[in-house]
């Protein structure tokens, strides 16, 4: 009798019974994904017996799950009607390295999709996430936004794009921009808490993952697809677009891309804020074949952007500094499917040619470049029994130098190597998994005294399913961050940062020891997550300022010390009528040192969201209120930050047919033009945040 058996079904639009083309269709926990044909069919084959997670989904359209039962030898047959909803079970893979559905991840994810990153999209990373549950921004700037989360910033964050470094500098410093069209994307996800198993020692506050449309190993059937988006706006003068397409035959794809977007000075309510502007352009090409059991494609990409940080108008003389940036990236993946005993093996090469240009009244003061290559392998198993998981090695090589005025380390060398593994226990509702990785960091500075650290990361974690749609989650991490290198090395002025910065060459690595704790449900008329997190984090490295002034800039040597980290979020979708949810979120973050007990800076405030959706058919009406708190615990060195109440709202028009989504949005942004400062902005003083305005955006994608 044969061992496996087949899961197939038919996904159709609830509304007009029309079979759904290029739907997804996730076998979890196996990771695998299969794409419906023009027939809405699906097929999964050679399935090992066992209880699976089917979940279907497709842009603009509530995703379905479906609880199935394999025996050997035998098939299932699973239909799926998918609709315009408000709750979207959706499919991550940043959590684990292999896609699943969000129920069924162990950590805390967010994710933005097509249907909710147009009128999101922005010059910077940090705009598009802010107030995503638990996330704030960190900026100098429209252009150089980074997202903070659970109030880590920068070297704590990682950044990745299909699951590999940007190779950009966006950590190093208040005014560096990480700038990526999120009109490209098929989604953007965001893990909260420690992601070091899989990412390395700098995710220890968590990852932040732009997946393209085109990071797949998937077959895709012959045809046309692709997507155009338009963008426009008040107040700033926004103004930008997207398209790509991708064509396919039996085997090969061809896909590219392209768009930009540009403002001009914003206004808060009280006037405009000069040298507020921002711009960026990207294209991308790749060409790919996918065969029945292996995979390559290449990609090329080009950033290029240009924005503005604001001045102090009371400043006499004040310069005006611009950050121009570009970077060229290429990048190969290629693997195998269903060979041996693995699901999926891949490889990524990617290399990063990253430089950035401070300008200052029209003269180039300092540039920066970055070149690093990185390598992946992964290998993910195939179900044996209960056991599932993922394990692989990483690295990459940088070259780092700077001219110019800021050139406050020398140039570096860095070279990094780790081992990973991460395994997973499926018993019919328990979940277990467990992994580890050690990985080697070294620095090679030019006239400095050379540093390598070797560090053990470990966790463990258990999903507990307490009734139908609910679970209870709890992850303990132990994991360890090499300094970074501005942290050994740099010397000397530091505008974007407004200090004098001194590092120090015998920093120790950090080492956290983390619990986090939630208690997830998700059904059909509700959405809910609350959780908990606890960081205790030893030889932290912060800045501390010494009270001396040095080139008019405040002087701060990099200390360490332990500190915690205490917090939460909670979010709750819940469908007061079929055409009428109400939606509610909360974050918190405590963060301090422990022997002097002082907040460490630039930690976000508490804050509150609360909104109705109101849908009939494919309108949406969305008003909601964003609350902050004032924050008064702050470092010794910077100013407390009121309170405020923003106003929103959003109103969206979806219409889904077989081969198309069209989506029309609108959305009134702070409304009541209230002035408010942004708490983690180095320069709140004097550039408080946007006001009143209006932003449209028409997407149409087809498939």
């Amino acid at each position: 009798m044969a061992q496996t058996a087949t899961v197939s079904g038919v996904v159709t639009i609830e509304a007009n019974s029309k079979p759904l083309h290029a739907a997804k269709v996730l076998l979890s926990p196996l990771g695998r994904v299969a794409e419906t044909n023009d027939q809405g069919e699906y097929r999964f084959t050679d399935v090992a017996p066992g209880t699976y997670d089917l979940v279907a989904q497709s842009p603009g359209l509530a995703a379905s799950r479906q609880t199935i039962r394999v025996t050997a030898g035998g098939s299932v047959s699973a239909d799926f009607k998918l609709r315009l909803d408000v709750v979207h079970e959706t499919i991550t893979v940043t959590a684990s390295g292999r896609e699943e559905s969000t129920l069924r991840a162990i950590q805390s994810v967010t994710q933005l999709d097509v249907t909710s990153l147009p009128l999101k999209s922005s010059a910077s990373m940090g705009d598009v996430l802010d107030h995503e549950s638990g996330v704030s921004k960190r900026s100098a700037g429209p252009g150089s936004g980074r997202p903070v989360v659970r109030g880590f910033d920068g070297d704590r964050v990682l950044i990745l794009e299909d699951g590999v470094s940007t190779g950009t500098l966006s950590y190093q410093s208040g005014d560096h921009g990480e700038p990526i069209d999120v009109n490209k994307l098929e989604r953007l996800e965001v893990v909260r808490g420690p992601a070091t198993l899989l990412y390395g020692s700098n995710a220890i506050g968590g990852v932040v993952n732009a997946v393209s449309r085109h990071d797949t190993h998937q077959h895709a059937d012959p045809g046309v697809r692709g997507y155009v988006t338009g963008l426009g706006g008040s107040n700033n003068g926004l103004g930008g677009g997207s398209a790509g397409v991708e064509v396919s035959s039996n085997t090969w794809q061809f896909w590219g891309s392209g768009g930009g977007q540009r403002t001009g000075a914003y206004k808060s309510s009280e006037g405009t804020v000069q040298n507020s502007h921002a711009r960026t352009e990207q294209v991308d090409a790749g060409l790919g074949r996918y065969g029945a059991r292996s995979f390559f494609s290449f990609n090329y990409g080009l950033t290029d952007s240009r924005y503005g940080i604001p001045v102090d108008p009371d400043e006499v003389d004040a310069e005006v500094p611009n950050l121009l940036l570009r970077r060229h990236n290429f990048r190969f993946t290629g693997g195998f499917t269903e060979t041996g005993g693995f699901e999926n093996i891949s490889f990524k090469l990617n290399y990063s040619d990253y430089n950035h240009q401070e300008v200052v009244d029209g003269a180039t003061e300092s540039q920066f470049f970055n070149k690093q290559f990185t390598y992946r392998a992964a290998f993910q198993q195939k179900k044996r029994g209960r056991w599932t998981g993922i394990f692989g090695a990483s690295g990459l090589r940088r070259d780092y130098k700077v001219d110019g005025s800021e050139a406050l380390a020398p140039p570096t060398r860095q070279d990094s190597f780790a081992l990973f593994a991460m395994e997973s226990l499926d018993f019919e509702s328990t979940r277990l998994q467990l992994g580890g990785r050690v990985e080697r960091t070294a620095y090679d500075p030019i006239g400095l005294r050379a540093r390598t650290f070797t560090g053990f990361s470990a966790a463990v974690g258990v999903s507990q399913r307490l009734w139908k749609d609910g679970s209870f989650l709890a992850n303990y991490t132990h994991s360890y961050r090499a300094p970074a290198q501005e942290e050994l090395y740099n010397l000397g002025p530091h505008p974007g940062n407004a200090t004098f910065e001194i590092g120090d060459p015998d920093l120790n690595p950090e080492r956290n020891n983390g619990l986090d704790l939630a208690l997830r449900h998700l059904s059909s008329r509700v959405h809910a997550e609350v959780a908990f997190f606890y960081y205790r984090i030893g030889d932290f490295v912060y800045l501390a300022p010494t009270g001396n002034v040095q080139d008019g800039l405040t002087e701060a040597n990099y200390a360490q010390s332990d500190s915690r980290f205490v917090g939460g979020e909670a979010k709750l979708e819940l469908g007061l009528h079929r055409n009428l949810w109400l939606n509610l979120g909360a974050d918190s973050v405590n963060a301090r040192l422990t022997s002097s007990k002082e907040p460490l800076p630039r930690i976000p405030p508490v804050r509150g969201r609360a909104g109705v959706d109101l849908r009939f058919k494919g309108v949406s009406l969305r008003p909601e209120l964003v609350l902050s708190n004032a924050q008064k615990k702050t470092f010794s060195t910077e100013t407390s930050t009121a309170g405020y109440s923003v106003l929103n709202f959003v109103g969206s028009y979806t219409v889904a047919r077989q081969h198309a989504l069209h989506l029309i949005s609108a959305e009134v942004f702070n409304a009541g033009d209230r002035f408010y400062r942004n708490h983690l902005s180095f320069i709140k003083s004097f550039a408080p945040e946007i006001g009143r305005g209006v932003r449209f955006s028409y997407t149409v994608q087809f498939f």
